[in-house]
């Protein structure tokens, strides 16, 4: 008896095409959502954005040398925050009391953001064109209080609702 082989046998079986992996919907859908991220923080970003300037180091520029040549008293108001009180300081004078503070805490400890105003509005009338003021703040001074501080400092409360110091640059502690 012959023994003779199969030809099923014989032919080299090829593996079953298991097909490629198509990555391209996936990378549409990762792109898209990637640009909507994007477009989607930087819309929301600009709402939590306050006009902020650093302190500047180095030698004054021109345009400083020219604002001291003028005849208009200078004033560098600062306002230091505390755990007692608002201190409000100029280049020239303290305002308020040595040693304590211009506007102190109220009696629960919350700082008086009025009266803070107040007083913002009263240097504003005696010195209508300055528009900058330097904030610093102790360190264990919460994060909420530095803003609304300076939401005091920037604008009159009330009605008026008119720019008093807008110009805002922090100081290092």
């Amino acid at each position: 008896m012959a023994f003779y082989y199969s030809r099923r046998k014989l032919k080299v079986r090829e593996e079953e095409e298991s097909g490629e992996l198509n990555v391209v919907p996936y990378l549409d859908i990762l792109m898209n959502l990637i640009i909507f991220m994007l477009l989607s923080i930087t819309g929301l970003a600009s709402f939590g954005i306050l006009n902020v300037s650093a302190p500047a180091y180095g030698p004054p520029s021109a345009g400083m040398t020219q604002e001291s040549a003028s005849d208009e008293p200078k004033l560098t108001l600062s306002v230091l925050i505390s755990r007692k009180g608002h201190f409000v300081s100029s280049e020239n004078a303290i305002l308020g009391e040595a040693g304590a503070p211009t506007v102190p805490t109220k009696s629960d400890g919350d700082f008086d953001y009025a009266a803070l105003n107040a007083w913002m509005v009263k240097i504003k009338s005696e010195f209508p064109k300055e528009t900058k003021v330097i904030v610093g703040a102790d360190a264990d001074i919460p994060y909420d209080a530095l803003i609304q501080t300076m939401d005091a400092i920037r604008e009159e409360q009330g009605a008026q609702r008119r720019l008093l110091f807008p110009d805002v640059t922090l100081a290092g502690t």
